[in-house]
């Protein structure tokens, strides 16, 4: 059962990140939105990526615990958080790599 913590733990802080970041905040918890200049803010499309920032992490905390649940019952032993940790590296450069498209 304690491989569970981590799981549960990142699930339930990506539906955070997901559900608490709003335009408001997002000048002082966003990494790179929180450097730019405000010329540079002027620039980038915001309230977009917000939409599309908020989705993707209240959709990966429901999919990441859900790859992991299912390796889980196929492999047992460490298998499962090598799954679900090589997920999870992925998704985040897709986030990284779909976010530039905000940048006007």
């Amino acid at each position: 059962m304690s491989i569970y913590f981590p799981v549960i733990f990142v699930s339930a802080l990506y539906y955070a990140i997901g559900y608490f970041i709003n335009e408001e905040n997002s000048k002082f918890l966003l990494s790179g939105y929180n450097t730019m200049s405000d010329e540079e803010r002027k620039k980038f499309d915001i309230e977009n990526y917000l939409i599309f920032f908020k989705s993707f992490f209240k959709q990966q905390s429901l999919i990441s615990f859900l790859i992991f649940q299912i390796s889980y019952l196929i492999f047992k032993v460490e298998e499962p958080l090598i799954f679900w940790s090589i997920y999870i590296t992925i998704a985040i450069v897709y986030l990284v790599v779909k976010s530039q498209k905000f940048n006007k």
